[in-house]
């Protein structure tokens, strides 16, 4: 019983629960305004934003102190992964490598999308007139054609990464960088302890992530498009466990060891329905299972950019979904173009809440043949189904990193094993808070 509640999973699951049937039962008080205005800033490159009501109080704390360790924890782990690898030969292998498995993995969640939604037809029969519109103007609004130039100076995420690589590269030639690369590993575990010490209010966050969630949009604006919601999770479950399974098994890893071992970072996504909320856990748990440091720090970041394999596929299903209502057929030349735009739009999207759907607003202003208008029908939905993007987002880049270290021959399979037969939970994370960090002459 101790363990139980001394369990980061537990706390995190009750409060998905309780955040579910505050928003249901008590709407009022999850929708509380607290603020009277949101705030609203930017603090190491990253977009820090909180909401006026209680519940959005709440997830925006957390999700801000999170995002506050992401662009530190990118910049050592890929500048001291590089440092360490040595070969800058090498680090331009897995680079490309990892480039080349995004496109193909990503392509194939694209084409799953596609075929599934043309097959069971979740738009048809859905009658317009009677689901409740809302302002897409703001969606609309950002509706551009897709600009690499824009999406390189909106994606902090990425500017950090070619920061990374060119101080690694730079420090890689330095013939003083060791004084250089202690200070760099004494900031890394300084950082990485106070991350452990924020995800101790995880709960709190997911809390408050699925109290606004349902106190706003309500399970009953779910019944009209369930058909689509179910599509949507169906296919990316088939995509989980039939494709990332299968690239896993490729590398003797058991895709549900793995989904158990990150299972604490699972629900937060789900609880925030942001999988940057994630990220910097990720990174400390794919080394902690053995992952080599420089491949962990390219692929994550890089991944988070470039490897978005549930927003593919929803924004794959969303497109034909709105086809269909509309009764636009699409002919096999429509749908290899809509195919070709949604392989550029979506490396626009980021990890965090309701990018995919700007970047929908995008595609469908690419292909002219869809009314845009027909976004409204997705608002009230849109946030249950970001959940399940974040989710897919977040596993893929996990199994594209463990694909790259197998492959590189960086993957310490004695250090998975142990790892995966026992789970951080709150407790470990006392241990690691108690353990005394090294000062800089250690």
């Amino acid at each position: 019983m101790k363990r139980l509640f001394t369990n980061l999973t537990f706390w995190v699951l009750t409060a998905i629960t309780l955040g579910i049937l505050l928003g249901h039962f008590r709407p009022d008080l999850a929708l509380l305004p607290v603020l009277d205005a949101p705030i609203k800033t930017r603090f190491m490159g990253q977009e820090l934003s909180i909401g006026t009501t209680f519940s959005e109080l709440l997830s925006g704390t957390f999700i801000s102190l999170v995002k506050l360790f992401i662009s530190p924890i990118i910049f050592l782990t890929i500048t001291l992964g590089i440092v360490s690898m040595g070969d800058l030969k090498k680090v331009g292998k897995v680079g490309a490598k990892a480039l080349l498995y995004f496109e193909v993995v990503t392509t194939v969640a694209l084409i799953i999308g596609v075929i599934v939604a043309n097959v069971i037809r979740p738009g048809d029969g859905v009658a317009t007139a009677q689901l409740k519109g809302g302002d897409i103007s703001k969606y609309t609004k950002g509706a551009t054609e897709f600009s690499w130039w824009q999406f390189f100076l909106d994606n902090v995420t990425l500017q950090v990464l070619v920061l990374a690589i060119l101080t690694g590269v730079a420090l890689s030639r330095y013939s003083g960088r060791d004084r250089i690369v202690d200070w760099f590993n004494l900031a890394s575990k300084y950082i990485f302890w106070g991350l452990h010490k924020v995800m101790i209010l995880a709960p709190i966050g997911a809390l408050g992530g699925m109290a606004y969630t349902v106190g706003k949009y309500g399970l009953g604006t779910l019944l009209p498009l369930a058909k689509l919601m179910g599509t949507v999770y169906t296919t990316m479950a088939v995509f989980i466990f039939g494709v990332l399974g299968l690239i896993l098994r490729s590398c003797r890893v058991n895709i549900l060891q793995f989904l158990r071992y990150i299972r604490e970072e699972l629900l937060i996504v789900l609880g925030t329905s942001s999988s940057e909320a994630a990220l910097p856990s990720l990174i400390d748990k794919l080394q902690r299972m053995g992952c080599a440091k420089s491949v962990v720090g390219l692929v994550v970041p890089a991944g988070y950019s470039f490897n978005l394999d549930g927003t593919t596929i929803y924004l794959s299903m969303a497109t034909i979904f709105l086809a269909q209502v509309f009764n636009v057929h699409l002919d096999l030349t429509q749908t290899l173009t809509i195919i070709g735009i949604l392989m550029v739009t979506s490396k626009g999207a980021a990890g965090v809440t309701g990018s995919g759907f700007v970047v929908l607003a995008s595609t469908l202003t690419a292909v002219k043949a869809i009314p845009l208008e027909g976004l409204a029908l997705l608002l009230g939905v849109d946030r249950f189904m970001s959940e399940a993007r974040s989710i897919t987002n977040f596993i893929g880049n996990g199994v594209a990193t463990i694909w790259l270290s197998n492959n590189e021959n960086a993957l310490d399979r004695t250090q998975m094993e142990r790892a995966f037969s026992r789970t951080p939970d709150l407790e470990d994370i006392r241990e690691d808070n108690q353990t005394v960090l090294p000062t800089r002459e250690e």
